[in-house]
C-alpha cells in the first residue's frame, strides 16, 4: 500500500502548488484586465475633455474673430482721430496767427488814440484860453474885406469841420479797439476750447490704444492657454492609449508565461510522478547522495533582489512631497559625471518613450508586480536607449541621466505610480521604502 500512497501524495502536492499559483497568476491578468478597463475609461473621458477643448477652440475664435471686428473700428476711429488731430493743429496755428495780426492792429489802433488824445487836449486848452467859439469869431471880424472874410470863414468851416472828423474818427477808433478786443477775448476762448477738445481727443486716442493692447494682449493668452491644455490632453490621450497597449502586451506576456509555466509543471509532475514510482519500486534497494554545483548570475548594473531596484547611481537631491510652494511627485537623483546610466527599476514594458516639453527625454514604463500595476516615469534624461511598446527587464538600461526639460540641473526625476499615469498624478507614490534609493 506504500507505493500508491506515496504516488498520489507526490501528485496531489505538485497538482496543488500549481492550482495555487494559477490562482496568482489568474489575479495578475485579473487585475491587469481590470488596469486596462480603467485606463480605457480615462482614454475616453481625455477623449471628451478634448472635444470639450475643441469646441472651446471654436468659441474661442468666434470671439477672437468678433475682437478683431472691433480693432478693425477702433483702428479706423484713430485713424480718424489722427486726421481732426491733423486739421485741429492747423487751426490752431492759423488762430494763433490771426491773434497776432489783431494784436498788432490793436497796438497800432492804442497809439492813434493816444495822438489824438493828445491833439484834442491841445485843442481843449485853445478853448479854454480863448474862449472857444469867440476865436473863430475874431478871426471872421479881423477880416479887411469881403473876399478875406470870405476866405477866413472857409478857413473856421474847414478847421471845425476837421475837428469833426477828428472826434468821429477817435469814435471809430475806439469802437474798432473794443471789437478787436472783444474778437480777441473770442479768439483766445476759442483757442482754449479747441486746445481742450486736442487733449480729450489725445486721451480717447490713448485709451483706444490702450484698449487694443490689452484686447490683443487677452487674445494672445488665450490662444496660449487653450493651445497648452489641447497640447497637455493630447499628450494624456497618447500617454493612456500607449498604456493601454502596453498592459494588454503584459496581458499577452503573462498569458504566455502561464501557458509555459503550466507546461512545465504538467513536465515536472508528471517526471515526479516517475520518479515517485521508481523509489517505490525500489524501496528496499541500496540509494546514494548526490550533489550539484550551484551557479549564480550577476547583472553589470546592481540589481536588487527584491521586485524593484535602484534606478540610477548618485546623490539623493530631493525627495517625493512639498517643494517650492508646490507638490512633487517624484524623487530627484543626482550625478555629475559623464555617461551616468539610468536603469529599469522592474521588469515591464514601455508606455512611451519620447521627449516631451516638461519632462525632457522620459521614459514610462508599465510592471505587474504580485498582481499589482505600477507605472514608473524616469525624466530628463540626455538619451533614451529604448522605444515604445519595448519589453524590458530590471537593471537594463533605458538611458543615460541628463538634463532636459524642464531641468535645473544634470540628475534623474523618478516617479512611482500605484496604477496608471495620469495628468494629475493622483496616483503617484513615494518611491522610498518601495523602489531601493542610493
Amino acid at each position: 500500500m506504500k507505493k500508491p500512497i506515496l504516488t498520489i501524495a507526490v501528485a496531489g502536492t505538485i497538482l496543488l502548488s500549481n492550482f495555487s499559483g494559477g490562482f496568482a497568476v489568474e489575479a495578475s491578468i485579473s487585475s491587469l484586465k481590470d488596469q486596462q478597463n480603467q485606463i480605457e475609461k480615462e482614454k475616453s473621458e481625455v477623449s471628451s475633455t478634448i472635444n470639450d477643448a475643441d469646441q472651446k477652440i471654436n468659441s474661442l475664435n468666434e470671439q477672437q474673430s468678433d475682437v478683431k471686428d472691433q480693432m478693425t473700428r477702433i483702428d479706423m476711429s484713430i485713424g480718424d482721430t489722427h486726421k481732426k488731430i491733423s486739421e485741429k493743429t492747423a487751426e490752431l496755428e492759423e488762430t494763433k496767427a490771426e491773434i497776432t495780426r489783431l494784436q498788432e492792429e490793436i497796438k497800432v489802433t492804442k497809439e492813434r488814440i493816444e495822438k489824438r488824445n493828445e491833439l484834442l487836449k491841445e485843442r481843449a486848452r485853445n478853448y479854454q484860453e480863448t474862449g472857444g467859439m469867440v476865436s473863430y469869431l475874431d478871426v471872421l471880424m479881423g477880416s479887411h474885406n469881403f473876399s478875406d472874410f470870405i476866405d477866413r470863414a472857409n478857413a473856421v468851416a474847414t478847421i471845425m469841420e476837421a475837428d469833426q472828423d477828428i472826434l468821429k474818427q477817435h469814435e471809430a477808433d475806439k469802437k474798432s479797439l473794443e471789437e478787436n478786443q472783444a474778437k480777441l477775448e473770442e479768439e483766445l476762448a476759442s483757442v482754449q476750447t479747441m486746445l481742450a477738445d486736442l487733449e480729450k481727443l489725445n486721451q480717447q486716442l490713448n485709451a483706444q490704444r490702450a484698449e487694443q493692447d490689452q484686447l490683443l494682449a487677452t487674445l494672445e493668452q488665450q490662444e496660449e492657454e487653450i493651445h497648452e491644455h489641447k497640447m497637455e490632453l493630447q499628450e494624456e490621450a497618447q500617454l493612456l492609449a500607449a498604456q493601454s497597449a502596453a498592459i494588454q502586451k503584459a496581458i499577452s506576456l503573462e498569458q504566455k508565461r502561464q501557458e509555459e509555466e503550466a507546461a512545465a509543471a504538467a513536465s515536472a509532475a508528471a517526471a515526479a510522478a516517475a520518479e515517485a514510482a521508481a523509489s517505490a519500486a525500489n524501496n528496499n534497494s541500496s540509494t546514494g547522495n548526490g550533489g550539484g554545483d550551484s551557479s549564480s548570475q550577476q547583472s553589470t548594473a546592481p540589481v536588487s533582489s527584491g521586485a524593484f531596484t535602484m534606478p540610477a547611481n548618485g546623490t539623493f537631491t530631493s525627495g517625493f512631497g512639498g517643494r517650492w510652494g508646490a507638490t512633487h511627485f517624484g524623487v530627484d537623483i543626482a550625478n555629475r559625471a559623464a555617461g551616468v546610466p539610468v536603469w529599469a527599476a522592474a521588469d515591464g514594458v514601455v508606455i512611451q518613450s519620447y521627449f516631451s516639453s516638461s519632462y525632457g527625454n522620459v521614459v514610462f514604463i508599465a510592471h505587474s508586480v504580485n498582481g499589482q500595476t505600477y507605472t514608473t516615469v524616469s525624466a530628463h534624461m540626455e538619451t533614451r536607449f529604448v522605444s515604445s511598446g519595448a519589453v524590458v527587464r530590471k537593471g537594463q538600461q533605458i538611458g543615460i541621466m541628463g538634463n532636459t526639460g524642464d531641468s535645473t540641473g544634470k540628475h534623474l526625476h523618478f516617479e512611482l505610480h500605484k496604477g496608471e499615469w495620469n495628468s494629475s498624478k493622483s496616483n503617484a507614490i513615494n518611491p522610498v521604502g518601495i523602489v531601493p534609493m542610493p
